[in-house]
């Protein structure tokens, strides 16, 4: 495979990659029930088809003509190839899918159809009409040439990789090539040490890497349906190590992944055992307080403990980092269109009868959501192509999938239906009514311009539910993007606001646009939090708790 090829696939997984929402399951039924209210309505309506047929017949007539001038949007890099656009044949090959493909969606979209009847009915055509696109054929001039190029080759290597892929990986196109790492060998490499342990976390301390250091640690903790050294991919990558360059005393949590031995742990389960890692922070490094970050789910969680804390009139935690996480869930997005009564309560019995929600299966739930993004395109790679799957971390830690416990993922649905967040009492963990409005500590949001699963306005809108003093950043990138941004990329750019109005909109007209990381930004208003610098411990844990197994740690290994 060229640099190039792999560099843009490389690119669009930054961009696209899913982090994992524990709430939204798709199933077979509801799309098939989706695709037979659009054919009954054809039936109702058979004007209406009519005058689309009879369209699309015009349409058709232009194509073969060479008069139409339809185009594919600008971006779509799936017909980059000057091919679609030069050689009369493919020109007309392709602009016959696109008549296609917009005839079906006008007609959706000018039925009499519900208004969510609608919006799934365009998600039904979109899965059909994606997977039908003439670059997913073997008539693609990028497979084309290949062919030629390499004798056939290319062909039974693409075939040879599809065979595997029935076999290994439920016939879903594999995204990354899984050989190709391993974690705490070129993954999680930073150095440390698990100094604490319970059934349902390790705590990872890093060694310093500074003289002095601020008194007053971080705590990272990374959302529980996917393993924590996404904050510690490679050298360049790793937030873990700007943390620890910057004088932050740095501690992660690893949590453990649950089998159905554990289907009852929840909410209240991991925060407990979040109050045993604190304390354990607090007795290695001295200090009374401590500063926290949680990102997306594990966001949520750490939310709940601060309100949690704040019932009790428990000061523990100074300031709080929250990555990508949404607290109020009124979520009015394609993650959320088949979110009603029954898939909800379906997608709790499942997980229950099991014991714990596999991430796997999330994962290709979301695949599905963004398919030319996460299905289509590594098609095209593996199968068209013959090319081996790309080698890049970012991909390699969204497959490294964990499950999650059966009775967290029905507490995740009911917060998704109720919202308890929103409201003073709402929700109860630990024996406490949580009101985030009684959470007062400082604390910075981050959420991304092109977030699928966390949308940056839900985000924002969370953020309006503390009563503490909030900095709210934008990044201009997606899910995952977001978190990895560390300085120096050209293209990074992000926007901040003192002012926080209540419509998001109005937050964006009046913020200020800066270029490169909002790490940069972030460093310096932690560092204001962080308190003294004092010269850094030459070891780490201490006598109460020793240093035990190097990081990255043993329950990060568990499959």
């Amino acid at each position: 495979m060229t640099d190039k090829p792999s560099d843009d696939l490389k690119n669009q997984a930054s961009e696209n990659t899913l982090g994992l929402n524990p709430v939204i399951g798709i199933r077979g039924k509801d799309l098939l029930s989706s695709a037979r209210t659009v054919l009954t309505q054809a039936i109702k309506q058979p004007l209406h088809s009519a005058k689309h047929v009879a369209h699309f017949g015009v349409e058709l007539k232009n194509v073969l003509l060479g008069q139409s001038e339809l185009t594919p949007e600008t971006g779509d890099r799936r017909f980059a190839d000057p091919a679609w656009s030069q050689n009369p044949l493919y020109r007309r090959y392709l602009q016959t899918y696109l008549a296609w493909r917009k005839e079906l969606h006008d007609w959706v979209e000018f039925s009499d159809l519900s208004e969510q009847d609608v919006s799934r009915s365009h998600f039904v055509i979109n899965l059909m009409t994606e997977a039908m696109a003439p670059s997913n054929s073997m008539a693609n001039p990028a497979a084309v040439k290949r062919f030629f190029e390499t004798g056939g080759k290319s062909l039974l290597d693409g075939l040879s990789h599809l065979a595997k892929d029935l076999i290994n990986n439920g016939g879903m196109p594999s995204q990354v090539n899984m050989d190709a790492f391993e974690v705490g060998q070129n993954l999680a490499t930073t150095e440390g040490s698990v100094v604490f342990r319970n059934e349902v976390l390790e705590l990872i301390q890093y060694r310093p890497i500074t003289e002095q250091v601020h008194s007053r640690p971080l705590l990272v903790v990374p959302p529980q349906i996917n393993k924590f050294y996404v904050f510690d991919l490679s050298p360049e990558k790793s937030l873990a190590r700007f943390l620890l360059r910057n004088g932050v005393q740095t501690f992660v949590i690893s949590w453990r992944n649950p089998t159905k031995a554990q289907r009852e742990w929840g909410l209240s389960s991991y925060i407990e055992a979040l109050k045993e890692a604190i304390e354990v922070v607090s007795a290695i490094t001295g200090s009374a307080d401590i500063n926290m970050l949680g990102a997306c789910s594990g966001g949520l969680t750490t939310a709940s403990l601060l309100g949690h804390y704040a019932a009790l009139g428990d000061p523990k935690v100074h300031a709080l980092t929250l990555l990508v996480s949404v607290l109020d869930t009124q979520l009015d997005t394609q993650v959320a269109l088949f979110a009603d009564e029954t898939t909800l309560e379906a997608a709790k019995r499942r997980s229950y009868q099991a014991g714990v929600l596999e991430g796997s299966d999330m994962a290709k739930v979301f695949a599905w959501m963004r398919p030319n993004d996460l299905i289509w395109n590594y098609w095209v790679n593996n199968y068209l192509l013959g090319n081996e799957p790309p080698v890049f971390d970012i991909l390699y830690w969204n497959n490294d999938t964990t499950r999650l416990p059966a009775a967290l993922h029905g507490e995740f649905i009911e917060m998704f239906k109720t919202n308890p967040l929103t409201r003073s009492g709402a929700l109860e963990v630990c024996g406490t009514p949580i009101d985030l409005k009684q959470v007062t500590c400082d604390f910075y949001c981050v959420a991304g311009t092109t977030d699928h699963i966390t949308p940056w306005e839900s985000c924002y809108k969370s953020a309006h539910l503390f009563g503490g003093k909030c900095e709210f950043v934008l990044s201009n990138s997606g899910h995952i993007q977001s978190i990895l941004n560390p300085p120096g990329n050209p293209k990074a750019r992000y926007m901040t606001n003192s002012e926080m109005p209540l419509d998001p909109k109005a937050w964006q007209d009046g913020s200020t646009k800066h270029t490169d990381s909002w790490w940069l930004h972030w460093q310096k208003w932690l560092a204001e939090r962080s308190g003294e610098t004092k010269k850094a411990p030459s070891k780490l844990g201490n006598r109460a708790h020793p240093p035990a197994e190097a990081a990255p740690g043993t329950y990060v290994h568990e499959r």
